[in-house]
């Protein structure tokens, strides 16, 4: 049982490891982006500028840029707008004020408040409130101010043209992603349907941890549909790529779905089996065929095409659990149920809507 629990943890490990590489892969491209704009805002700031010491012009460019693709835009303005609301205020306190640990206070304070009334976001609000410390603080010379400004300008405009230059990546990696869900669906239809065959409790429950460790597939996907929405609204290179980005992004709700209901079926055949509670052979035919749909549905997918042309196969095969045998153990009728759940999921995915989906079945069998 020790070495049970001891592989099972290696087990764990390793996905663990796995989806961390796999966060770096999807991420390698904006942690160059940001280093990049970095190295050339400072570049613009001192060398071409003269500033002496140009700090916040790349981490103005590293800020707005971030590692995601979403709101850009706003995150420039919010850096700049922020900026000028903390220099502007923390200036005019420390001449009134002068520096000191009340005086911090006092103006960080109302240097949020006042980005608060302003219905600011986050980033507003905290540039506001860095800017207004820097100035309490450091107690800048004259025209340090305008300079550190300058520098959210520069470090801005640079983010600006950063986000225009976009690799093809996030416009591919939407589609890849949902077919990485689709292949998970695929995969453990698969075993599900060879241990309600074999009756393995020990396979069984392998299955289940493995089934479980799937959620963090479709917050992948609805990062990428996300990104590769921000990618089109942002850089006018990429504006054409807009309608298959909006119909990959379509299919997040139903994928999620998918995944869930499979793994809910994973539940119970896991549960069957370790409680040595048959399921009709006929069930575990109808998971395998559904399986190798679902793998089809993978393959065009790849190829860039929609999965709608297979709605023929999941319809016949919606159509056969309404002619299935029928088992004595409530167990084995719950796999059934949900193997029709996963079904309408699947017939979602190639353009029907609920209720369409729902209806298209037959009624369960009685």
């Amino acid at each position: 049982m020790e070495l049970v629990s001891l592989e099972r943890g290696r087990q764990r490990g390793r996905r663990s490891l796995a989806q961390r590489l796999d966060r770096f892969r999807d991420k390698r491209w904006q942690v160059a982006q940001c280093a990049i704009a970095a190295g050339v805002a400072w570049f613009v700031a001192h060398d071409v500028l003269g500033h002496q010491v140009p700090v916040f012009a790349p981490i103005a460019a590293v800020v707005s840029l971030g590692t995601s693709y979403a709101q850009r835009l706003r995150r420039v303005s919010e850096v700049t707008a922020g900026v000028a609301i903390g220099v502007f205020l923390g200036d005019l306190l420390v001449v009134w004020l002068g520096s000191g640990p009340w005086q911090i206070a006092l103006i960080v304070g109302l240097a949020m408040t006042s980005a608060v009334l302003l219905d600011a976001g986050t980033l507003f609000v905290n540039q506001a409130a860095v800017q207004a410390l820097f100035v309490a603080a450091l107690a800048p010379g004259a025209g340090d101010s305008l300079l550190r400004w300058t520098d959210a300008l520069v470090g801005g405009a640079v983010a600006l043209v950063a986000a225009t230059v976009v690799p093809s990546a996030p416009l591919r990696r939407p589609r890849e992603q949902a077919a990485v869900v689709l292949a998970k669906v695929a995969e453990l239809l698969r075993a599900a349907s060879e241990v309600m065959d074999d009756g393995d409790a020990e396979r069984g429950l392998d299955l289940l941890d493995d089934a479980r460790a799937t959620d963090h597939l479709v917050r992948r996907l609805q990062a990428a549909a996300d990104e590769g929405m921000a990618v089109v609204a942002s850089s006018p290179f990429r504006i054409r790529h807009r309608p298959g980005i909006r119909r990959m992004a379509d299919i997040v709700g139903p994928l999620d779905r998918a995944l869930r209901s499979t793994r809910v079926l994973v539940r119970q055949v896991a549960v069957g089996a370790y409680r040595r509670r048959p399921v009709p052979h006929a069930y575990a035919v109808l998971a395998g065929e559904l399986a190798t749909v679902v793998e089809r549905m993978v393959t065009e997918l790849g190829d860039d095409q929609a999965p709608g042309d297979l709605r023929h196969r999941l319809l016949e095969i919606g159509a056969a659990t309404g002619r299935v045998e029928r088992a004595d153990e409530m167990t084995a009728e719950v796999v059934l149920a949900q193997l029709r759940s996963v079904i309408v999921d699947l017939l979602m995915l190639t353009g029907l809507g609920q209720l369409e989906a729902t209806d298209a079945l037959p009624p369960p069998p009685r």
